[in-house]
């Protein structure tokens, strides 16, 4: 599937979680998804989560000068 047909059926799903569980439980859908993205890209090898971690905490591997 393209990256179309993703956008649809996730939307397809989220928008199926607002009316069948309210907001909460469309929040929690799309909270999940996108960990679910992360985790998933961080499996491919696309994403160093070690490097996003030390981002966060606003550690740095290179000195200023």
């Amino acid at each position: 599937m393209n990256r179309t047909t993703w956008g649809i059926v996730i939307a397809a799903i989220l928008v199926w979680f607002a009316f069948e569980h309210g907001f909460w439980g469309f929040v929690a859908a799309a909270v999940f998804m996108i960990i679910g993205a992360i985790l998933g890209r961080a499996a491919d090898g696309k994403l160093d989560l070690r490097g996003v971690g030390r981002d966060l905490l606003g550690k740095s591997d290179t000195t200023s000068d």
